[in-house]
């Protein structure tokens, strides 16, 4: 049994009497959005911090638990604040939590962040649906031995985002009225926001938006076989695309805005799923 595969057994085998539920759908909440876990038919939680050798969230916004319970009849599991690299972890750590979820039983992984606008046709407050992502400029989380237990060494990433869940997105949307974009993310390590000429680098490659998580827990989970799907909240206009110096004040305040319409889509979506 591989270093990594031990740790994380370790931590499920430390928690899961305590899971009160078998989750199908896995659900991260990005900055602004942690909300939502209070809304739910709550079942339990675990914070992070009581499970031994955990990652734990350091960000402001991120309360840093597993919440457990039901949207409408839909067991799921949510990580209520997420680790991410520039907080000093390895990407072992920062995907742990989404390994871990999917030895809880979770078969989908539904994943949002708030993000930063490249494409000019996207405004602070949109919804965007992913559709693919670049993540050449953060380490793989697959690099080092393969976790045999896991996945295979050499995990097929044609369609990373479910084409079935991403047609599921677009009809909820639909339904309820809420515009929602779709397009490419990119991810950097952060904690600096990027500069003008890197965010021209990026449109210029194809990404639409940009953030500092999320490519690296896609990889992650479909090395495992669950289904992914996800969606940016955009909380600004990358840097260099508005004159707006950027700050994470801005990103929770838009986050907080749309807060409402994001909940009724999530909602939704999971209700339905």
């Amino acid at each position: 049994m591989s270093r990594v595969y031990e740790s994380l057994n370790k931590c499920y085998e430390e928690i899961k009497d305590k899971i009160p539920l078998k989750p199908k759908l896995a659900l991260i909440l990005g900055s602004g959005l942690g909300d939502f876990a209070d809304t739910i038919e709550l079942k339990g939680e675990i914070s992070y911090r009581d499970i031994e050798g955990f990652p734990v969230s350091t960000v402001a916004g991120h309360k840093g638990r597993f919440v457990f319970g039901y949207v409408g009849k839909v067991p799921i599991v949510i990580m209520q604040g997420r680790v991410h690299y520039y907080e000093g972890y390895s990407m072992e750590e920062v995907v742990m939590p989404v390994r871990l979820m999917k030895l809880m039983g979770a078969e989908i992984l539904f994943l949002t962040n708030a993000a930063g606008a490249i494409n000019p046709k996207f405004h602070p407050g949109d919804f965007m649906m992913l559709t693919d992502h670049i993540a050449e400029f953060v380490p793989s989380p697959l690099i080092g031995e393969n976790l045999e237990e896991l996945g295979v060494r050499f995990p097929d990433m044609s369609n990373v985002y479910d084409l079935s869940l991403q047609e599921h997105i677009k009809k909820c949307a639909d339904n309820l009225n809420i515009p929602i974009k779709q397009g490419v993310y990119i991810q950097f390590t952060g904690p600096a926001y990027e500069t003008p000429a890197e965010i021209r680098m990026c449109g210029v490659i194809g990404a639409d938006a940009v953030g500092m998580s999320t490519a690296c827990e896609a990889v992650a989970a479909r090395h495992m076989g669950m289904r992914v799907c996800g969606i940016s909240c955009i909380s600004n206009m990358a840097s260099g695309i508005s004159e707006v110096p950027l700050s994470h004040k801005e990103v929770q305040e838009t986050a907080d805005r749309v807060a409402p319409q994001f909940k009724k889509l999530v909602e939704n979506i999971i209700e339905t799923i």
